[in-house]
């Protein structure tokens, strides 16, 4: 293991250099990783919404079954049959429980609901200024290179001089010399 988290150590490293050092490439991962967090975020809010809405059928449906129950104890009772009006009680009170854990768990998923809903609502708001940056950012560079473009032009140069005498250039320009005047003499 130790081998595979310094490899991966290493790598992560290798790719906070190379991304400090390409800052554009940073912004668009940054992007990338906001709309990836945006699109799961709104996955998880429709998926939310739905199994509210399940919750909330289920607890229509028991209420309903509670109420049939209600007025099966009643008739038990008004029919002297105590032994039905307490199986229909022991009923009543099951779905009682169960209505009431369903309804702690609607309102578990309203909460994780208005979470993510908030969690949205902030992923968009990083958006937004994440592609303020990026224009920002792009000014910036767009700026830069138009300097870049102009710097030769408006400078004037600090090339080293070539040194007054070069030895090897004497050289070659006495031969030259030599060559010309030996072809002077043979044409007169």
């Amino acid at each position: 293991m130790g081998l595979f988290d310094d490899i991966n150590r290493f790598l992560e490293i290798r790719l906070e250099e190379f991304l400090r050092t390409n800052p554009h490439l940073e912004f668009q991962a940054l992007q990338e990783q906001l709309r990836e967090q945006m699109q799961d975020t709104s996955k998880l809010i429709r998926d939310l919404e739905t199994e509210k809405q399940v919750l909330e059928q289920k607890i229509l449906d028991l209420g309903q079954e509670i109420k049939t129950w209600h007025f099966r104890i009643e008739k038990a009772k008004n029919a002297s049959r105590e032994d039905l009006a307490i199986a229909a009680q022991e009923r009543e009170a099951t779905l009682l429980r169960q209505g009431n854990q369903l309804w702690g768990q609607m309102e578990g998923v309203k909460q994780r609901l208005n979470q993510a809903k908030d969690l949205l609502a902030h992923i968009k708001q990083r958006q937004k200024e994440m592609k303020e940056q990026a224009v920002q950012f792009q000014t910036n560079v767009n700026a830069t290179s138009s300097n870049w473009d102009t710097i030769g032009w408006n400078q004037g140069t600090n090339y080293p001089s070539r040194p007054a005498v070069d030895p090897l250039e004497t050289e070659f320009q006495k031969i030259e010399l030599n060559d010309e005047l030996e072809q002077l003499k043979r044409n007169l």
